[in-house]
């Protein structure tokens, strides 16, 4: 399970190409321009819905598998065949920061045990 980084909104949840099934949070606090967190190839058994107000440390998400089926238009397949959740060789979770929609390190923003 993962959690929000932070209080926010979530703004999408679907499949999203080689993210597979992604949960996106979009930060509250504007005074950095917007600030969208992504969490990609996760379970495609949503916990959130598009429009919920979270709370940061709460949960959001599940890892997903690898492998799903029924995606229309998922042109991700593992070496054999099999449909997988985005562009991935196995269960993880791809964690993206954009700030105005620009890709950023985390890393340089979110500071550990905050």
């Amino acid at each position: 399970m993962y959690v929000a980084v932070t209080n926010g909104t979530i703004s999408f949840v679907g499949f999203l190409g080689g993210g597979g099934y992604t949960i996106t949070l979009t930060d509250e606090n504007k005074e950095n321009g917007e600030i969208k967190y992504s969490y990609c190839h996760s379970d495609p058994n949503f916990i959130v819905i598009v429009g919920e107000k979270v709370k940061k440390g709460q949960i959001i998400g599940k890892v997903g598998p690898k492998n799903v089926y029924g995606v229309p238009g998922n042109k991700y397949f593992d070496s054999n065949g099999n449909p997988t959740n985005g562009a991935t060789t196995g269960p993880h979770l791809h964690f993206g920061m954009r700030i105005n929609n620009e890709y950023v390190n985390p890393l340089n923003y979110l500071r550990k045990n905050n």
